[in-house]
């Protein structure tokens, strides 16, 4: 194999490794399940109009990772939507909200779990004892376009007044299963096949395997891109202008070409992005097939526009040109690191010689747990292997009641 295929093979172990491991996610889908059976209890008034309960973000994605908090490895983060059918006419977001809270609260265990009310979820905090938990955060929302998906969400702003705020969560991973449709279809039949035989405890046969299990490289990419900007940023003078995780996931899904290895996916998509920084200065006309696809765009205003593919007024980069245009600065300051620290370096070293290099960017676990699976690096000499990628179960389409 070519240093480039063995690098990749190193990638996505890595990204296996920072991904929830699936005995964690099976407990994740548990708790969460449960947690949707009680808020759509028959005793819950709520409930009548067949509300929808749904996970949400880079779980239902597959593009989880283990978040840094302090620069140190943390809980993991699972996003649920609490969706009643009510119509915005019959009631008010802080109604809304609070209902979910005091049925949460109305819970034995949950009252124990429940943290402080946030600005838009509520949030069951789980403790393990082998030091990895989970927190489930629960956005409360009511319909806004059924047909589409898009629904109006609790918002508590700083002064305790609440109002409403629009997503579309069943929207957006629609359109990323679209792009990522084909790498899928490619690698079901092998990945299946290969995670029957790990998981033979989990699985009565192949066709048992779950099409959520299937990993692409696009998705090992974000999850790549996602870690190398925890660690990072992480006790960075700028941290709060670290780029958002919907930036990174948006681009880098619009600006993948179904490449078939993560490397080759990873060092195409940043060697795009890197090629926008140049926007950063004034009147700079950007590479005409670059330029057609409007992912990043720079105002005569000097405002910044990234927009969110199924709601275009919403605007992704609505804060870039604050503090003169951090946020910007830091994002393509970002896309630079990621080019020296994890594609140009694989000319200047072999992938023996570069694993010391990038565990700054993933973490020492992580890196060491991902070379020892990994026969040419343990075993020189040996290039021939079989990928052992542990993929991360995502339910994109569960059991109702909690898919429509």
């Amino acid at each position: 194999m070519t240093d480039a295929s063995n690098y990749s093979l190193l990638l996505d172990e890595i990204a296996a490794e920072l991904d929830i491991p699936p005995s964690k996610y099976a407990q994740a889908v548990q708790r969460y399940t449960s947690v949707g059976e009680w808020l759509c209890g028959d005793d819950n008034s709520d409930c009548m109009d067949d509300p929808d309960v749904y996970p949400q973000g880079s779980f239902r994605l597959g593009t989880i990772v283990r978040p840094l908090k302090d620069g140190k490895e943390s809980d993991y983060d699972i996003d649920l939507v609490f969706e009643i059918k009510k119509e915005k006419y019959a009631t008010t977001s802080k109604e809304i909200k609070e209902r979910v809270g005091t049925r949460l609260n109305n819970h034995g265990t949950y009252r124990r779990l429940l943290k402080p009310e946030g600005r838009r979820c509520w949030t069951l905090e789980y403790s393990e004892t082998d030091d990895v938990g989970f927190h489930l955060d629960i956005l409360p929302a009511i319909p806004k376009t059924p047909r589409t998906g898009a629904i109006h969400i609790t918002h508590r702003s700083g002064n305790g007044t609440y109002e409403w705020s629009t997503s579309n969560p069943k929207g957006y991973a629609q359109w990323f299963e679209a792009k990522n449709i084909t790498a899928f279809i490619t690698l079901e039949k092998t990945q299946k096949n290969m995670l029957f035989e790990s998981n033979r405890e989990l699985f009565s046969s192949v066709d048992d395997v779950p099409n959520q299990l299937i990993k692409t490289p696009l998705q090992r990419t974000i999850q790549i891109l996602k870690r190398h900007r925890d660690q990072r940023f992480a006790n960075h003078p700028s941290h709060s202008s670290k780029p958002i995780s919907m930036i990174i996931t948006t681009l880098a899904a619009q600006l993948y070409s179904n490449e078939t290895t993560t490397f080759e996916a990873l060092k195409n998509i940043v060697f795009k992005l890197d090629a926008h920084a140049n926007l950063q200065q004034h009147d700079f006309i950007l590479e005409k097939s670059l330029a057609d696809q409007k992912l990043i765009l720079r105002t005569p205003d000097d405002k910044w526009i990234i927009p969110n593919p199924v709601a275009p007024e919403e605007n992704f980069a609505d804060r870039w040109h604050e503090n003169n245009h951090e946020r910007a600065k830091m994002f393509f300051q970002w896309v630079k690191w990621v080019r020296e620290d994890l594609v140009d370096i694989l000319a200047k070293r072999s992938v023996a010689q570069l694993t010391e290099s990038i565990e700054p960017f993933f973490g020492e676990r992580a890196v060491k747990m991902a070379s020892s699976r990994l026969p040419f690096l343990t075993a020189p000499g040996i290039i021939t292997l079989i990928p052992t990628n542990t993929p991360h179960i995502e339910i994109t389409n569960p059991p109702k009641p909690w898919s429509k």
